[in-house]
């Protein structure tokens, strides 16, 4: 068990290490969420999953508090309304469920976060095209090879250098946590 540990760990460590690579991608991403921002605009995240439970998380950091007391930040995830996700799923189809939110408090300016290990999540893609039409940008976070969301245009994508989907997840919650502490710092 200890050795399944350690390599468990190590494999974390390395995929972390090839991350480094993607630093510059990572700080204009953040530049982007700052700008929206500062501009009064909010940010809209989706994911799917662990990846909700991640989107979640981000939009918690920001409205509440990362490492320093500050004001609210407008992030908002759409994972979280359960009466707009079973309705809307129930009565239509899962695959446009972010996409609906996003076409109801989307506006030019604002930003949407998707978060998808694979790069194929249907709903995330949806989000992404529903954003474009409004005057968004759209941040993707993925992993594997991008899949068919790297082939999108106009969409801000870094893909984890990793096809373990716990690996991914563990640097995407990374980069969040990247993102939420240069915004503090620049913000306040």
């Amino acid at each position: 068990m200890e050795r399944e540990i350690q390599e468990i760990i190590t494999d974390s460590i390395e995929t972390k290490q090839k991350t480094l690579k993607l630093k510059d991608i990572i700080g204009q991403s953040a530049q982007m969420l700052i700008a929206v921002l500062k501009s009064g605009h909010k940010i809209l995240v989706c994911g799917n999953g662990g990846s909700a439970a991640d989107a979640q998380h981000m939009a918690g950091e920001l409205v509440g508090r990362f490492e320093r007391e500050r004001a609210a930040l407008p992030c908002i995830a759409l994972t979280t309304d359960s009466s707009i996700m079973t309705a809307w799923s129930n009565d239509y189809e899962y695959a446009s469920v972010f996409a609906r939110q996003v076409s109801a408090i989307g506006q030019a300016g604002d930003v949407l976060v998707g978060i998808s290990t694979s790069g194929n999540s249907k709903n995330v893609i949806c989000a992404i095209e529903e954003a474009k039409k409004r005057g968004m940008r759209s941040i993707v976070l993925t992993g594997k090879n991008g899949g068919l969301i790297k082939h999108m245009e106009d969409v801000f994508t870094i893909i984890i250098p990793s096809n373990r989907t716990p690996r991914i997840q563990e640097v995407h919650i990374m980069i969040i946590h990247i993102w939420c502490q240069l915004i503090e710092d620049t913000l306040f």
